[in-house]
């Protein structure tokens, strides 16, 4: 039995299901749906982040991680900022013309 460790992050419920998309270095392998009661209720929110290991398809474990998703978070954040500051450079930009 191969145990395949995946990063997962929390999509969105579909009424009493969990979509989650699976994570290798960085870049999205696979989406699973599991019951939203499997999740550990501290990560049951949007964009939570998950360490998960899947041995087969009837073992998953799921571990929320608090840190990785405030980084996340906070990585996401801040691009948006940055953005948003470009956007607001380029339209005083155009007003002065």
């Amino acid at each position: 039995m191969t145990e395949h460790i995946y990063t997962a992050v929390l999509d969105r419920f579909e009424e009493e299901s969990a979509v989650l998309l699976l994570e290798r270095e960085g870049e999205v392998v696979d989406e699973t749906v599991v019951p939203r009661a499997m999740l550990p209720e501290a990560g049951r929110h949007r964009d939570a982040v998950f360490g998960v290991s899947l041995a087969d398809e009837e073992s998953m474990e799921f571990r929320y991680d608090p840190d990785r998703t405030r980084e996340r978070r906070d990585a996401a954040q801040s691009r948006f900022d940055r953005l948003s500051r470009r956007l607001g450079d380029e339209e005083s930009d155009s007003d002065e013309g």
